[in-house]
């Protein structure tokens, strides 16, 4: 797996396509990584004990790798250019 944790990703399919995150855990048998702020799930919890609060969460699900492609520096900050050419 070329993706490791710390890099910066863009989504490339599914309901979170094209956003970017940071990949905070990779999952090598499985071909999958967590990525920061994508595929947010609710987790529904009930408190263990007296002073452990349960409710609804919302934690990073993992997404498959092919799904996501690295990104760099450069491909960051560049925008889509017109090839049209302004009429005079």
């Amino acid at each position: 797996m070329r993706i490791k944790v710390n890099d910066n990703v863009r989504v490339l399919t599914g309901k979170d396509k094209g956003k970017t995150g940071k990949v905070i855990k990779t999952l090598a048998k499985e071909q999958k990584v967590v990525v920061e702020g994508i595929n947010i799930s609710k987790r529904h919890t009930k408190p263990r004990t007296n002073n452990d609060n349960g409710g609804i969460f919302d934690i990073e699900m993992p997404i498959h790798v092919s799904n996501v492609k690295l990104v760099d520096k450069k491909e960051e900050k560049s925008t889509k250019k017109s090839t049209k050419k302004a009429s005079k």
